[in-house]
Parts: structure tokens; sequence; C-alpha cells
């Protein structure tokens, strides 16, 4: 048997941790006479008091490295468990939910989907709209955490293509795991500054800027307004643009550049394949909107790149009606939201990485097909991709769009209609934010879903966000026994 104690001290260190986060939202709404201070103030005790248990009663046994088994305990139990704890403010507190919804709420903010079931976010205490935010914030920094220094290792969807990057490629400068996960601490917190006060110059109020920075870079979605993004269309929408573009790059590149190296950022294939395809995506709709609408050219043009990209880096802002754009533009929507950023960003859905080796694999097939005694290896930015990555990126293809029809005929059997099921799905297990249908609130806000269906998507969340491997893993019996 798994010996889970290892697991259990750093999981509850982690709760710990997040009680103390707890403390931001506390005094923001103490400082505004806001009584919903004492929901933060009740949520952290028990935050600390539960996790601080777990971590004494497990203490003697931290001393020892993990084994893989545990790293992948460790892994799943640690959202779950995130999840759980960071929902104790939204039923405590403001907005006063049940356990159903403020556990999807807490799920959606901490895998950075960026959908919700509340309505009246414009009248929420501020305190409860900064910790959605944080959760998005605290989640994103956590994943990335997870792509780069245990997905490699877990050899999950293919990321152990990128164990000797994360690696040998900082070696030079980062030696341990401690220093590279400092060094993306330190820019994730600038790139937040810098949109934080990006939003504020450009006319966004102060508060309003900071929960806005916290789901940008992090590319989640929440936002302060029932009417997301589209309550600050204007310039403003370029400049989310870059974040959002920011927040789903490859994060590994921007510590180099940290380091004085910018070469690597622009010579990667992932960043140019992702930017080049947000061009196409926008150019495609923009000359459909121009074709069928007499609509200013600015005006379409802003209004789909902000969109396009909202959906294709996964964070979900919307500042329009996308239903009502057609056919051609929400299919290709739809197509953009299972693509996904770039791995080791806050980016979700498939990746591009994966949809990069899942070409060179199909072109090389068809080499082989009319010069089968040539010898063709598949490679990629020059180095040589080994089986085991093809056939692990092909399994996670597999597991991803199976999992996506489970997850559309489960919420179909849930209750819900037919193009609703289909687009929660794809939301859930990508983590893009909207869904669309006749039973989403005109707001956007999914409060009107069952809660088996709710219940369903948190499940879909959590396993889109860790790569669905990390979380199947657990359901075979042989990994429990050692």
């Amino acid at each position: 048997m798994i010996d889970l104690r290892p697991a259990i001290y750093v999981i509850g260190l982690v709760i710990v941790a997040l009680g103390g986060m707890m403390l931001f939202p506390l005094a923001l709404d103490w400082y505004a006479g806001d009584p919903n201070w004492l929901a933060f103030l009740q949520s952290g005790i028990l935050c600390v008091v539960c996790g601080g248990a777990a971590a004494l009663a497990t203490a003697n046994a931290a001393r020892s490295g993990l084994t893989l088994q545990q790293v992948f305990v460790l892994t799943v139990f640690t959202w779950v468990a995130a999840c759980l704890f960071g929902a104790l403010p939204l039923i405590l507190g403001a907005p006063g939910l049940g356990w159903t919804d403020a556990v999807f709420e807490a799920t959606s903010g901490l895998t950075t989907t960026g959908a919700t079931v509340i309505v009246g976010l414009d009248g929420l205490p501020p305190g409860a709209n900064l910790w959605r935010g944080m959760l998005h914030w605290l989640g994103g920094l956590g994943i990335v955490i997870i792509a780069m220094l245990f997905l490699p290792v877990m050899k999950v969807g293919g990321m152990q293509f990128f164990r000797s990057e994360g690696f040998d490629t900082l070696g030079k400068v980062l030696p341990r795991a401690l220093d590279i996960s400092s060094a993306l601490v330190q820019i994730y917190v600038v790139m937040t500054l810098a949109c934080a006060v990006t939003y504020a110059a450009l006319g966004m109020g102060g508060f309003d800027a900071v929960v806005h920075a916290l789901s940008t870079v992090s590319t989640g979605g929440f936002s302060t307004s029932d009417q997301s993004f589209a309550k600050f269309a204007g310039p403003l929408e370029y400049a989310a643009i870059v974040f959002m573009l920011a927040g789903s790059l490859p994060f590994i590149r921007f510590i180099q550049a940290w380091q004085g190296e910018w070469q690597p950022l622009w010579r990667d294939r992932q960043v140019r394949a992702y930017l080049r395809w947000n061009a196409y995506a926008v150019g495609a709709i923009v000359g459909y909107e121009l074709l069928t609408h007499d609509l200013p050219f600015e005006t379409v043009l802003r209004e789909t790149a902000f969109n396009v990209v909202s959906v294709f880096s996964g964070t979900g802002f919307t500042s329009a009606d996308l239903s009502s754009w057609g056919a051609f533009p929400f299919a290709l929507l739809f197509a953009v939201g299972l693509i996904g950023g770039c791995t080791s960003s806050t980016g979700c859905s498939v990746k591009v990485f994966r949809w990069l080796i899942l070409f060179e694999a199909v072109k090389l097939q068809l080499r082989r097909l009319y010069a089968p005694s040539a010898v063709n290896m598949l490679r990629y930015e020059g180095r040589t991709v080994e089986e085991d990555v093809v056939d692990a990126v092909i399994s996670f293809f597999t597991l991803f769009m199976l999992t996506f029809g489970l997850l559309s005929v489960a919420l179909s059997l849930a209750g819900l209609e037919f193009e609703t099921a289909v687009t929660a799905a794809w939301t859930a297990i990508a983590n893009v934010g909207p869904a669309f249908g006749p039973e989403v609130h005109p707001t956007g806000a999914l409060l009107a879903f069952p809660d088996a269906a709710k219940w369903i998507m948190v499940g879909g969340m959590l396993i889109g966000r860790l790569e669905l491997l990390a979380v199947y893993v657990l359901f075979m019996p042989r990994f429990w026994r050692g």
C-alpha cells in the first residue's frame, strides 16, 4: 500500500496557506465596514486548524522524498482539498451559496475555468469578489508549477518531453526546483501588477483593476460585474488581449527572459504557432462579420480579437453575446477552445504542443505510406521525439475526446438540453468558461443547472485541469498496491 502521510503533510500545509490568504479579503471587507469579514475569519480559522492538524499528524513522515505514486496522490488531492476549503467563505458569508454551488464556484476559480453560478456580482461585498479573483490567481500559479515540475516527472500526456528542458536549460542559472518556483512567482507577481496598473491607467477603477488583473494573468475569467468585460468595452479590451496572450505563453520562456535570454521566447515553436493560430481565427471571423454585417471595422476587430483570444487562452471573459455571431464564428470559437494555450502556461485545454506533435505524427505516417523504406524520425524543434512521448500524446487525445463525449452524455442525462450539455462539457473539460443554451442565465451564470449537472462539471473541471491521466490513474486498483 502507498504511504499517504507525506502527501497529507503537504496538503495540510497548502490548506494552512490557503487560510492565510483569506486575510486579504478579510482585511478588505473589514476596511469597507462590511460584516462579511467574519466569514473569512471563520473560514481562515477552519483552514488553519484542519490543515495544521493534518500536517502535524504526518510531520514525522515528511522527511523522506516522494515516490511517483505519492506525487500523483499529492497533485490530485491538493486540488480537491483546496476546492473544498476555498468554498467555505462563499458558504459562511456572501453570497451565501449552498454546498454544491460554493464548491462549483471554488472549483471553477482554482481550475481557472471561469464559469459562475452567481448573479448579482456587482452587489457582492468587495472581499467576496477579491476572493474569487484570488482563487483564479492561486490556481493559475499552481498549475504552472505543476506543469513545469511535476507533470514531466509523471510523464502525463507527453509532458516528459519537457523534463530535460525544465531542468537542463535552466540548470546553469536555476539549478533547483525551488529556484524555478521562486523565479516563477516573481514573474507572475510582476505580470499581475503590470496588468492592474495598465487597467487602472486606462480608466478601470482600482478595485476592478486588481480583481480583473488576477483573472486575466491566470486566464481565469471571473469578473466583478454580471456584464463581464462588456462593462469595460474600449481600449481596455486591447490591454486585456496582451495580458491574456502573455498568460497563455510558456512561463519557462519568461524565466529565461528574466535571466536575460530573450531568444528562446521568439524561437519557441509553440509560441509562434499559438500567435499565428490566434491571428488566423481573428482574421476569419472579422472577414465573416464584415461580409454579413454593416459594422465599423475597428469595433468588429476589437470585439472579435478580444473574444477569440479570451476563448483560445481559456480565460472566458466575454464582451459580446457570442451565440449571436452566427454558426461559422461560433463553430470556430468552439474549435479554438479545444486547442488552448501553451504548455507551462496558465492556459488550458489540449495545449498547442500536443496539437503540433499530433500533426507531425500524422505527417510522419503519411510519409511512411509512400516511402516505407525511408528512415523518418519525428522531430520537434530539432529534438527527436521519442515513441513514448508520441504514445502519451495520442493517449491524451483519445481520453480527452472520450471524456468530452461522456461528459456531454452525462450532462444530458442530468437534465440539460443537448446544446447546453455539449457546451457545458466543453467549458468544463477545456476549462474555457462560458456555456450556451436555454438553461444558461442571460448573464452567463449557470445557477439554473441541476445539482447533478454541477457536480458532473466539477469533476470535469478537475479532470481537465489536471491533464486527465493524472486523475484517471488513481482509479486503477494496481496503482494503490504500490
